[in-house]
């Protein structure tokens, strides 16, 4: 079994196997020294999992394990902080000079090579058969109750594809493709290291999520990007029936299960991100500041 940091390196060159990721550059994105990097990259070579600086076909045999099945999209609310935009148009399909948010998200999946892709709707929900025309792959979960509760409602109608599987929000225009990974080593949360947010904020402890906030101080503030790997993907999908059955289940925040109702199930990391990776679109005036043709 490969340590994280042997995950890390190698991943990250069998993901760049076609434009021959340098060295600086795998340390740049691993986080890890030069030094490091050149001694893991010496232990993969030991271990037979490089071969002329690329990865062998071992190493893409034991990268298998590591495998992102599925992309699952939440996508079936109003998204009521952007009216009146939102009011012939769910957020996934508003367009940010010229392309639609979710486009950004499925184009980093089909990148990466994701295979299942899932969008679970509700609101104007029909309105998302147009994305058929340029992904005719992708399947759609319907959510009728999208407005007799919480955002646990969509996840619970897709609990039997928990495993192996990036759960995302579906109104982030995402900048960074590469955000969206191939393998996962871990369970985990995307978030950006912040001083201060009045978002979700994530507290951490010896890489483990050990917390969660509504607005917090010296945290990373919660993107809507996780990724569950096959036991914790399992896990996930029977706790999230648990908490819908708990009295106010229906109002629940999906995410509240694994990091507060449920905290002791999971060993979640975090994995670090930053504003450069997205574009942040929650009310009108952003979606003004960003694309000018709602300025008018």
């Amino acid at each position: 079994m490969l340590t994280e940091k042997q995950f890390d390196v190698l991943s990250l060159i069998a993901e760049n196997d076609k434009n021959k990721i340098s060295q600086r550059e795998i340390s740049k994105l691993s986080g890890y020294s030069l030094g490091t990097t050149n001694s893991i990259i010496t232990e993969l070579e030991e271990l037979g999992f490089l071969n002329n600086k690329k990865a062998s076909d071992t190493a893409l045999k034991e990268l298998e394990k590591y495998r992102v099945k599925r992309m699952i999209f939440v996508a079936a609310g109003v998204g009521s902080r952007l009216l009146p935009i939102t009011l012939n148009t769910p957020k996934p399909l508003v367009r940010i000079k010229g392309q639609r948010i979710i486009d950004t998200m499925i184009d980093a999946a089909v990148t990466a090579g994701i295979e299942e892709i899932y969008i679970v709707r509700g609101y104007l929900g029909e309105q998302f058969d147009q994305l058929l025309y340029k992904y005719p792959f992708l399947k759609f979960i319907e959510n009728p109750e999208y407005n007799e509760g919480n955002n646990i409602l969509s996840v619970l109608h897709a609990c039997d594809l928990l495993e192996n599987t990036y759960i995302c929000e579906a109104d982030i225009f995402l900048k960074n493709k590469a955000l969206i990974r191939k393998y996962q080593y871990r369970s985990n949360y995307c978030g950006i290291k912040c001083e201060q947010t009045d978002d979700w904020c994530l507290k951490e402890s010896k890489g483990i999520i050990s917390g969660v906030s509504v607005g917090g101080t010296n945290g990373y503030r919660m993107l809507g990007i996780s990724y569950w790997n096959k036991e914790d993907g399992k896990k996930l999908a029977e706790c999230i029936k648990k908490a819908y059955k708990m009295p106010g289940g229906k109002e629940r925040y999906w995410d509240s299960v694994p990091l507060t109702l449920f905290k002791d199930e999971f060993e979640l990391s975090i994995r670090k991100c930053s504003f450069e990776d997205f574009e942040e679109i929650d009310t009108l005036s952003e979606l003004k500041k960003i694309d000018s043709v709602y300025k008018l």
